[in-house]
């Protein structure tokens, strides 16, 4: 008999779109923008086995406060310590490596791939950071949009490079007003 993993979707109102909050056990396992449905299933399909997909209008019924406080927080403007113990990431060793290395990086600021992955103690794994960054089930609390091109332009965002550059834009304004 094989066991059966729900995983509660609800979408959240966001300046810029609806974010889908996906949660197993209480924990958040994946928070993406609403239309990449495709990379919410197709990542989760690869961690989880006999999946329940559950919908809800209720974002709360759907992730911890935690995350929600956190979200709203942000939106508004504030930089708040990151829920991560809320947050289950699932994961290889060095997928894992390169999000907590994400976590890293200051709100306001960001780094390259090249950096990324000279951080790491692996500077020729430009490619493969830049896949485990693709890979980041937590976007937007695992700031996978603050790792931009070595010759400063914005690449690669599965939310898309508007809302890329509107997150950065946003953080900008954070760090400017906690200064």
């Amino acid at each position: 008999m094989s066991i059966t993993t729900q995983i509660n979707v609800a979408g959240y109102d966001s300046p810029i779109g609806k974010i889908s909050l996906a949660s197993v056990g209480g924990r958040l396992v994946h928070l993406d923008f609403e239309g990449n449905e495709n990379r919410l299933k197709t990542i989760q399909n690869r961690r989880f086995k006999n999946i329940e997909w559950v919908e809800s209008q209720n974002a709360g019924a759907s992730a911890p406060v935690s995350i929600i406080s956190w979200l709203d927080a942000y939106f508004a403007g504030e930089a708040g310590v990151l829920p991560m113990d809320d947050i289950t990431m699932i994961g290889t060793e060095f997928q894992k490596s390169v999000w907590d290395a994400l976590v890293s990086i200051p709100c306001g600021k960001s780094v390259s791939y090249a950096q990324l992955a000279s951080e790491l103690g692996n500077p020729k794994a430009v490619r493969a950071v830049a896949r485990a960054n693709a890979l980041n089930p937590v976007s937007i609390i695992v700031p996978c949009h603050r790792v931009i091109g070595s010759n400063g332009t914005l690449t690669g965002y599965a939310g898309g490079l508007e809302r890329k550059a509107w997150l950065l834009d946003h953080e900008a304004g954070i760090l400017a007003k906690a200064a």
